[in-house]
């Protein structure tokens, strides 16, 4: 399945450059996601922008197949990156690319509880309680299977549906690795903390 690893954005709350190549471990935070995805079996694009200029030249460097949206917002540059690169009614994973605790598992376990719900559409979810016991902030919040959760970045959507409200599965994921969506310095040395540590075992 082709995935989008969505690398546009200004990052602005970070004040770090461009998000994406922030390093944790000295690694890019946007490789962790590639790597996740393409250990998963997937084939990875991102999408990076006019915002993001060595983000691309990183991805052109490591030979990193990139799509080049106008940058118009985060759905916006979805739904272009879907009218040039899948077929109507192609399914396709996006991504944020500050999630660097992702791991192929995860990837695994979301398109698994997609396929089996028969819907065209998977937004994943953690427990907001998660997040607290990390001590990582939220923004936005809905309640899912009667539990307070906050999106986790990881989506299925199906090309050619993207003008309208598409059916889908809200999948709620116990999972602690997904809290780490990086937004600020604060996040960042929480998951440096946690990657680096877990590097070293």
């Amino acid at each position: 399945m082709l995935a989008l690893i969505m690398a546009g954005g200004e990052g602005s709350r970070l004040r770090m450059g461009e998000k994406p190549l922030v390093t944790i471990c000295a690694k890019p935070m946007l490789s962790y996601v590639i790597d996740a995805f393409a250990s998963a079996g997937h084939d990875v694009v991102v999408v990076a922008s006019h915002k993001t200029p060595f983000t691309k030249n990183w991805c052109r460097a490591q030979g990193i197949t990139l799509y080049e949206a106008e940058g118009l917002g985060y759905v916006e540059d979805i739904r272009a990156a879907a009218i040039d690169l899948a077929e109507a009614g192609t399914p396709f994973f996006t991504c944020v690319s500050d999630l660097p605790c992702l791991a192929p598992e995860i990837i695994t376990g979301v398109e698994d509880a997609w396929s089996r719900a028969g819907v065209p559409a998977c937004s994943t979810w953690v427990p907001r309680e998660l997040y607290r016991e990390h001590g990582c902030r939220t923004q936005y919040m809905e309640v899912i299977d009667g539990i307070p959760a906050c999106p986790a970045g990881i989506n299925i959507l199906t090309a050619g549906g993207l003008d309208g409200p598409e059916e889908e599965l809200r999948l709620l994921l116990h999972d602690q690795r997904l809290v780490f969506n990086i937004n600020t310095r604060e996040e960042l040395a929480l998951v440096q903390g946690y990657l680096c540590r877990k590097r070293s075992e």
